[in-house]
């Protein structure tokens, strides 16, 4: 499967070494999965958004997270969305995690709002509140780790939501059969949430970050993710 990754951030300069970029990062997620994966990169937030042509070459498509908003209003974010809106009028398959799943929902008509809520760090807990065929293994839970403070506040049309908390309501989201919606981070290790975490911290109350890296002793659910993520792009590839 080749995979086109949407790349909308790099991580921090003193982290990178350490932590890797973003591509990797869900190269090091997925290809324990499935190690025949093909990668490519888009530098969308350098203006480099795929076009037409490219779609061909492509089987499954992946946003990244972000430091900057969907609401920014920044060239290359609307373009992208002109981009999401193209694969789903051509019913191919995306995922989007964290910013990448906020711009999917507002590109297909959604709504996304800073969270009254404040910052979502360290590991998010959430109800399992629907099934799809690609959710092998089921689970009743999906934890995973988080660094957000948008949400989406209202839908796009043809969405299902699959996990909710009180905190994000609208956590995994599948809209129509192609496109799905993460609001979490199943490509973060514990440690770079850690060291993400401390290098925010100014941004942030203390005490959520307190609460952030306490909540890092507990488990996350990225294997679990990471299969249902590939599962998902087959069975959408195979609709389309």
């Amino acid at each position: 499967m080749r995979i086109g990754i949407l790349q909308c951030d790099d991580v921090a300069e003193p982290l990178r070494e350490t932590h890797r970029n973003y591509p990797e990062q869900f190269a090091r997620l997925l290809d324990p999965q499935d190690p025949g994966l093909e990668w490519r990169t888009w530098r969308c937030l350098d203006g480099e958004i795929p076009t037409q042509a490219d779609i061909a070459e492509i089987d499954a498509w992946l946003i990244t997270g972000s430091k900057y908003g969907v609401n920014d209003g920044d060239a290359w974010i609307e373009r992208l969305c002109e981009f999401v809106r193209l694969l789903w009028a051509q019913h191919r398959p995306l995922i989007g995690v964290c910013f990448g799943h906020q711009l999917i929902a507002k590109a297909l008509g959604g709504e996304v709002e800073r969270s009254p809520r404040g910052w979502g760090v360290g590991v998010s807990y959430n109800r399992i509140t629907g099934q799809a065929p690609w959710m092998t293994p089921p689970r009743e839970a999906l934890n995973l780790l988080v660094s957000h403070q948008d949400q989406v506040a209202r839908l796009p049309a043809e969405t299902r939501v699959l996990a909710a908390s009180d905190f994000c309501p609208f956590y995994l989201i599948q809209i129509g059969e192609c496109f799905l919606g993460i609001q979490g981070h199943p490509e973060f290790t514990k440690a770079y949430s850690a060291d993400l975490m401390a290098l925010r911290g100014d941004r942030m109350p203390a005490a959520r970050v307190r609460e952030g890296q306490a909540s890092l002793a507990d488990e996350v659910d990225s294997e679990t993710m990471a299969r249902w993520m590939l599962a998902f792009w087959r069975q959408a590839g195979a609709q389309a």
